[in-house]
């Protein structure tokens, strides 16, 4: 018996007994009683909302990140949706001599900020080997050390940079504190498989619920796993959205995320519906 097919009939049977179960066998988000939406960008305009978000390390000129290039002009509002874009331009952004790969990422650094709650997106995720999209948190004091995770933590609520492998279809949670240097220490608390309906094509949510004792992850309401690690951040942190493309120096490699994007492949872009934040409407 070949070890494929094998494989996939056993996938195939237990995604069919996951979906058998009644839909109160997972644990769910906090109940909408329980918590106050305090923030949101339901992008109904036509442009991003600079009261909202900025360029995350980047403005609208071109900046150097990983396998490419970084500009708020790379995110669009258009339908009622955000599009964070990720196109080859040869001639570069607007002419600029730069040829290379541009997208973005944005943030509410200095916007807003927020300690503890629950935060959500609504999105469909970018195909393209070598490239990923994620949807975290960071706080400007991460990088401090001594204190674990209290004095801030990079919440990597969802990441996803499987597209083109045998489980492409998956997104990956983890946690990282301690700055990005020598002290850097990193948990990774879940992947999350079976309740995603090919998120490539349709939209799914993905949750963080943050309270004094845990940080947990949801996809589609239903708990994927949870953490301690670190001990929770006790400051405020920030919301970011972001696409990257492997590689270093503006140069296209080969990385985590795959096989490094070609110039004439076409990615699609990262599309994002809505992002929340909530409050706790009592202590927890």
């Amino acid at each position: 018996m070949k070890f494929a097919p094998l494989m996939k009939g056993l996938w195939a049977l237990l995604l069919s007994l996951v979906l058998m179960l009644p839909a109160g066998s997972f644990p769910r988000v906090p109940h909408e009683k329980e918590l106050t939406l305090v923030w949101s960008d339901e992008f109904d305009g036509d442009c991003l909302d600079t009261a909202k978000w900025r360029g995350h390390y980047t403005a609208a000129e071109a900046t150097v990140r990983r396998g490419s290039y970084w500009s708020t002009e790379m995110a669009a509002v258009k339908d009622g949706m955000l599009h964070i874009q990720t196109q080859y331009l040869p001639e570069g952004l607007n002419g600029n001599g730069k040829p290379g790969w541009y997208t973005c990422g944005i943030d509410t650094n200095g916007l807003y900020e927020q300690t503890f709650g629950y935060f959500e997106v609504r999105c469909i995720l970018p195909k393209g080997c070598g490239m990923w999209s994620a949807f975290w948190m960071l706080s400007n004091t991460m990088g401090q050390v001594g204190n674990g995770g209290e004095d801030g933590a990079e919440i990597d609520i969802f990441e996803s940079p499987f597209y083109g492998e045998r489980f492409s279809r998956r997104v990956s949670s983890n946690i990282h504190i301690d700055g990005y240097g020598a002290d850097l220490k990193s948990s990774h608390v879940c992947e999350s498989y079976l309740l995603l309906n090919d998120p490539y094509e349709n939209f799914n949510t993905y949750g963080l619920e943050w309270n004094e004792t845990e940080y947990i992850f949801y996809v589609n309401g239903v708990e994927m796993g949870r953490s301690s690690f670190g001990g929770t951040a006790k400051v405020p942190e920030y919301l970011i959205l972001s696409v990257e493309v492997g590689g270093e120096n503006a140069v296209p490699g080969d990385s985590w995320a795959g096989k490094a994007l070609a110039q004439d492949d076409a990615p699609t872009d990262f599309v994002i519906d809505y992002v929340r934040a909530y409050q706790y409407n009592a202590a927890q």
